[in-house]
């Protein structure tokens, strides 16, 4: 197989027009997948993505169509769902693969490609290689006919369930999305998601306008001077899970200022000059999937890692344990558990055997 065959992409949401519409504005032959062709009624009849923003122009597609089978005959499976659907599109997509093909995943939050790659085994997939990137645009739906794409990000990392994996795809994939470094393993990659970070602590801190589904910009109005505190120890949550999982978390400064050139001293300062994040509104219900998901997929995983590895982590107890509550769910339960990685009864040297096994000393993270 080889991309002349087609790239499938699997999602119609915000990430997955862009992905679309940027790899057909390069000419090469896409095919769109999704469940609802309602609501991507235009871009179904026409063939057809509009782009407007910073990536803008129609773009033709090969195929909009709800049915999987044709995935069998593509080379390079792009997921761009959400990532608390993995482990039913694996269940969906695995009687569809064949050897010789990669899944890669957009998103994907923490060890998404480890979840993905065990869901696949279990639903009886053959051997493919499943590899793991983060959402690379800042992109949200427009209408039936297109994408409206805010910003692209400059720098992000690339890891997957296997080191042989990353190995083999890095290549094709640098070559797409050229902004893209190789992690040192899946926990590297998925910690560095300034969203994740973020989307909780902010929300707890403006609990009542978001549950009254007032109006606010969450990036600069949802967050002050004393609040931004919340964040920062999130994030040495964050940097302690990775150190003790042979990672490093570069500061979330820096990690903006890669995605999006906005060079600052605090984070706050970083924050309020990041544009794509000026004109985002905070989520309207507590329900919300931008919250929700960051949590199943994120905090869930992570606080499993840090247990096992004895890493305290006050912060993000007390945003599940809150978040639970007022979700009337049992996220801990719900999320992404070590059971759903494959991983459940192994403890912090095992599971550090298992990301050795991914790790690779050349072109690694910064």
């Amino acid at each position: 197989m080889s991309v002349l065959d087609g790239i499938g992409v699997v999602g119609a949401g915000g990430e997955g027009r862009a992905v679309a519409a940027h790899l057909a504005a390069r000419e090469l032959p896409v095919h769109l997948y999704t469940r609802d062709l309602g609501a991507v009624g235009e871009i179904a009849r026409r063939r057809e993505i509009v782009a407007r923003g910073v990536l803008d122009g129609r773009f033709p597609l090969r195929e909009v169509t709800a049915d999987p089978a044709g995935l069998a005959a593509r080379a390079v499976v792009l997921v761009a769902t959400v990532t608390t659907a993995y482990p039913e599109v694996a269940a969906r997509v695995a009687p569809h693969l064949r050897p010789g093909q990669v899944v890669v995943l957009f998103s994907s939050k923490l060890c998404g490609s480890v979840e993905f790659a065990h869901a696949l085994a279990a639903a009886g997939a053959p051997d493919v290689d499943v590899v793991e990137t983060d959402a690379l645009f800042a992109a949200r739906p427009s209408g039936t006919d297109g994408v409206t794409v805010l910003g692209v990000k400059g720098w992000n990392l690339v890891s997957g369930s296997t080191a042989a994996a990353v190995a083999r795809r890095a290549g094709l994939l640098r070559e797409w999305f050229p902004m893209l470094e190789i992690a040192r393993n899946p926990v590297e990659r998925g910690l560095h998601d300034f969203g994740a970070v973020a989307h909780v602590p902010i929300a707890l801190a403006n609990l009542g306008t978001i549950d009254r589904a007032e109006e606010l910009l969450f990036y600069v109005e949802g967050v002050s001077a004393r609040t931004i505190a919340l964040l920062e120890r999130t994030e040495a949550e964050f940097a302690a899970v990775a150190h003790a999982y042979g990672a490093r978390l570069l500061p979330m400064t820096e990690v903006l200022d890669r995605y999006y050139g906005c060079p600052a001293t605090t984070l706050l300062d970083a924050l309020r000059t990041v544009k794509p994040y000026r004109t985002i509104a905070a989520p309207t219900s507590l329900d919300h999937r931008f919250l929700t998901e960051d949590i199943r997929s994120t905090l869930v995983p992570l606080q499993a890692l840090a247990r096992c590895a004895g890493v305290t982590t006050p912060m993000v107890d007390a945003a599940i344990t809150i978040m639970s509550v007022l979700g009337g769910e049992d996220f801990r339960r719900t999320g992404r558990t070590l059971h759903r990685l494959g991983w459940d009864g192994l403890g912090h040297d095992a599971i550090l055997d298992r990301l050795r096994a991914g790790d690779r000393p050349a072109d690694r993270a910064a």
